[in-house]
């Protein structure tokens, strides 16, 4: 059976509040000023953690208020001799929580504009974005000013319906559910068993729902642990609270609502219809109709009243209470338009109603129908719009189908030996639990192999098509298919920290934010619904007036109509053809489903704003160390140039580099290795290294043994005054010129060899190039290698001469980046690298090689999980179709108003009679919306270019 190491024993927890601050540091140089922060920031007392970056010119700090305040950290740092001052934006909030909700109520963008101009007025709120597609927002809000509790009611104070879905201050709290605890003794009882635990650092209870929120730290505690010390006595029993919003909302529950709402408008809606439009030129019914007057009210007509009144007041109810809600709040939206539209028809039909019950000899014809039909063609739109855009969601639900439901959860003794297992649901998984994985079954969590092979299917996350094989020390990730061999994993990341939870969050994120070219949809809505009223009252007051002068011929005028009547259809057309519904979903449909997409093919696009920049770009800078080359490089050559021994020159370059990141270091290292092992006489050295230090774009600098050591570039040594013999440069140029990277090695200021490394170009690399330039796209190359190899490898790759950028610093690389911007050029970083985050940071489009590291994902715009060149292209690709379909939208959302207004108007009846009725104009407007929707559905058909998928093929091969 396999043995695995127990999980170490954690001491007494302290349950002070911890805080995170992010702070803006300036002024420094080099990785010894960042020490120097962190030394001066850890000498106060209550803080957990100080991380500071050099290329990013920021600190992270992990601290206790209750023994440190975040002006105390600033002031340590300028004490230090740097500048600081605490970052309020994206990159990082002060105090910052986010709380997100679904709501429910919202028409148009004037409802999603309204909502968010609103919330950004309050106290405390850094940041709010509202997206109709999804009906959701997210709100960024200092916690400790404004609770989730408060922006739920200051959304339901606009008249909307606000659903809590994520809590920002939930990070590590769960609630239970409760049961059999009925006396506050037994709550107490709860509380004391769980106070008790290691790990929990606050627990509240619920009385009236028999409910307990537990606040803990991760790596000492979790679910089961609580749920198993709950049930321990027997008494009680407890289950986690269902996820809120994901668990309790159902887009299929609004899909029925507004079916049902449809189908009851058909019920007295059909009878309207018949009794309007068909009956009527039946003889025999037509009579029948027309007996029984009350005056010159029919039968027909007074059937026609009682069966509109509950489609106008009932099944039309929505409309006058988002009407009431948007006139409260001093704005407009579609509503309004519906209810004034129906409002005039229904109410003037009442009025010839009446008048016909008290004179027998008016006549006049109600327009019942018109309002009838139109509540129940707008209710089949919005029945038809919500199906549409469910399916817009579609890819975030699949992924998250991808976790399984359960787990098998393996049980250790005291030795780490295997004593048992059991099913568990995968929720309740907890980090360092062991949990056994069996072909044909998913992976339920992230983690690392402890015992067994096999191959793992990672298509549905990284869209990689090939079985990845998996071995001893390999990492998982959740939602994975496991093919082969049984796995035994120890987990690493649980819950809301893995992988496929932080896809979700990042696609969810991006279908949430709005795309630049949103904006003039969203100020076209400001003004649309004003100025539609407004037109609808000229049109009516055009058409009275001209009839009562006559400026029309009286034939124009139907005979069962007089000028008022006339008139008034074509003002109620030209309010209800108009839809601002349409404009709104143009955009955000579009992204929700290119985002999705783009997830199921590898590609994580953060947001419209990423998307809509990637089909603009003109040209590509490519980083060349894991990027164009595979980032695996090994060392092929050595060439000593004293008399020291080779195991001893490694082990000394070796010592130096132990600290390093970089590629090439670690190669160092990795052949160091190797040649001890040959020469295992001599045994692997323990050295004193100490004062080492990076040197960006140069290499490393440290004291070995007491001696100077220098490894790194011509650069490096050219500074510090090593003499470069002619010999030695002569080496150089020729490993230069094979497309190896030459490595200079100096100690006590002398030249003692050069290591040449070779990093393999990737196979697909020369195609990708070849085929960006067919699309437009001009290919760079930036590196901090030396010019002879970047050069050499270019060469290789097909990219020209001037193109190349070579000993670059990372500075240098967002230099370039600018310098090409501020010519005009739109421009795309393509990285893997702390060193190329800045540059990632500075393009109009930051493509992180999902293999990079975290830095560079987080930095980056487009994340390509696969770490696949030839997913740039189809990055681009996708981008310039989603936004070819965004621009057919509005070509047909403001074509269908700027076509479909004048005609309602009545533009085409002077010259051909034709006249569009209010109920046909009504259901012209519901159909726009449902087509701009479908049209964006059209993206869920995109496929990788043919050239990309014969590029992958020939790869596999």
């Amino acid at each position: 059976m396999p043995r695995y190491p127990l999980s170490p024993l954690h001491g007494e927890v302290d349950v002070s509040e911890i805080r995170k601050a992010n702070l803006k540091v300036t002024g420094m140089e080099c990785a010894a000023c960042a020490g120097s922060i962190e030394k001066a920031v850890k000498r106060l007392p209550g803080i957990e953690e100080a991380t500071v970056s050099v290329l990013q010119n920021r600190a992270q700090v992990v601290y206790r208020p209750a023994f440190v305040q975040e002006e105390s950290i600033r002031e340590a740092i300028e004490d230090a001799g740097f500048e600081a001052e605490a970052i309020v934006d994206d990159a990082g909030q002060r105090s910052g929580s986010i709380s997100r909700f679904r709501i429910k109520g919202m028409t148009c963008t004037s409802c999603s504009n309204s909502i968010e101009s609103s919330l950004k007025k309050l106290d405390g709120v850094q940041k709010a974005v509202v997206a109709l597609a999804t009906e959701e927002c997210e709100v960024r809000h200092d916690a400790g000013v404004i609770s989730h509790v408060q922006l739920a009611a200051a959304i339901d104070d606009l008249g909307y319906e606000a659903e809590l879905l994520i809590a920002g201050e939930e990070t590590n709290r769960i609630r239970l559910q409760l049961e059999g605890v009925t006396a506050a003794a037994d709550f107490q009882l709860v509380k004391e068993m769980l106070v008790a635990l290691s790990g929990v650092t606050s627990v509240d209870l619920d009385f009236s729902n028999a409910m307990v929120t537990v606040s803990y730290e991760p790596d000492r505690a979790g679910p089961r642990t609580f749920i198993e010390t709950i049930e321990q006595a027997g008494v009680f029993t407890a289950k986690l609270e269902a996820p809120r919003g994901r668990g309790s909302h159902d887009r299929g529950l609004e899909i029925q609502h507004h079916k049902k709402y449809f189908l009851w408008s058909l019920v007295f809606t059909v009878p309207v219809f018949f009794l309007s439009m068909v009956f009527m030129y039946i003889p025999g019914i037509m009579e029948g109709l027309e007996h029984g007057r009350l005056n010159g009210l029919s039968i027909g007509a007074l059937l026609r009243w009682i069966l509109a009144t509950p489609v106008q007041f009932v099944i039309g109810r929505r409309f006058y209470v988002g009407a009431y809600k948007a006139l409260r709040r001093g704005s407009s939206n579609m509503d309004v338009l519906i209810a004034m539209g129906t409002n005039a028809a229904y109410f003037y039909s009442v009025y010839i109603v009446l008048r016909a019950a008290t004179s027998p000899t008016f006549k006049g014809t109600d327009f019942f129908e018109t309002s009838a039909m139109l509540i129940s063609f707008i209710i089949l739109g919005k029945y038809l719009e919500v199906m549409a855009k469910g399916k817009t969601s579609e890819a975030v639900a699949k992924l998250m189908d991808l976790a399984p439901d359960k787990a098998t959860l393996l049980t250790l003794d005291e030795e780490g030996d295997v004593a048992g297992e059991r099913e568990i649901g995968a929720e309740l998984i907890q980090r360092r639990d062991i949990i056994k994985v069996v072909p044909g079954s998913k992976v339920p969590t992230d983690g690392v192999v402890v015992w067994g092979q096999s191959f793992v299917n990672e298509s549905m996350i990284t869209g990689e098509a090939r079985p990845v094989p998996k071995k001893l020390g390999d990492k998982v990730i959740g939602g994975t298919m496991n093919d082969h061999g049984v796995i035994h994993i120890r987990a690493t990341h649980v819950g809301a920290e893995t992988a496929l939870a932080q896809i979700v969050r990042l696609v969810e994120a991006a279908q949430m934010g709005k795309a630049p070219v949103q904006k003039y949809a969203d100020r076209i809505s400001t003004y649309f619904v004003p100025a539609v009223v407004v037109a609808a009252f000229v049109t009516w007051l055009a058409w009275y007036v001209g009839g009562k002068a006559r400026s029309y011929p009286k034939s124009w005028i139907p005979a069962a109509m007089d000028e008022f009547e006339l008139a008034l259809q074509f003002g109620i057309s030209v309010l209800v053809i108009a839809c601002p519904c349409a404009l709104g979903l143009a955009t955000p449909t579009a992204i929700m489903v290119a985002t999705g997409k783009g997830a199921t093919q590898g590609i994580l696009i953060k947001g419209g704003q990423a998307l809509e920049a990637a089909h603009k770009v003109k040209t590509v800078v490519f980083d060349k160390t894991g990027t164009l080359t595979i980032g695996k490089p090994i060392v092929v050559h050595t060439k000593l140039l004293t008399n020291i021994p080779l195991h001893v020159f490694y082990d000394t370059i070796a010592a130096a580099e132990v600290n390093s990141e970089h590629p090439l270091g670690k190669a160092i290292v990795a052949y160091s290795r190797k040649i001890s092992g040959e020469h295992s006489s001599h045994g692997q050295q323990q050295h004193e290294v100490r004062d080492f230090e990076a040197i960006p774009g140069q290499g490393v600098r440290a004291v070995v043994d007491g001696k100077a050591t220098l490894v790194g570039n011509m650069r490096l040594m050219k500074e510090h005054g090593i003499h470069i013999s002619e010999e030695a440069e002569e080496h150089l140029r020729d490993v230069e010129t094979l497309a190896r990277t030459g490595v200079m090695v100096a100690i006590e200021r002398e030249l003692v060899g050069v290591v040449s490394i070779a990093d393999p170009v990737k196979p697909e690399a020369a195609r990708v190039i070849s085929i960006l330039k067919s699309m437009g796209v001009r290919s760079m190359m930036v590196t901090g290698d030396n010019w002879g190899t970047a050069v050499a490898i270019a060469r290789e790759l097909g990219i020209e001469r001037p193109c190349v950028h070579a000993e670059s610093l990372p500075e240098d690389k967002a230099r370039i980046v600018e310098e090409m911007q501020a010519a005009g050029t739109s421009v795309a970083m393509v990285g893997d690298g702390i060193n190329d985050s800045p540059a990632l940071v500075a393009a109009d489009v930051g493509m992180a090689i999902g293999a990079g590291t975290d830095i560079a994902i987080e930095a980056a715009d487009i994340v390509l999980m696969k770490s696949n060149l030839e997913d740039v292209i189809t990055g681009i690709d996708l981008s310039r179709k989603s936004f070819f379909r965004i621009w057919l939208n509005y070509v047909w959302a403001l074509g269908y108003n700027v076509l479909g207004i004048p005609i309602a108007a009545g533009a085409l009846f002077p010259s051909t009679g034709f006249r569009l009725p209010p109920w046909v104009a009504g259901a012209a407007m519901a159909a726009s919306s449902v087509s701009v929707v479908c049209s964006s559905l059209w993206l869920k058909r995109y496929k990788r270019p043919k050239v990309v998928e014969e590029i992958d093929t020939s790869v596999q091969r």
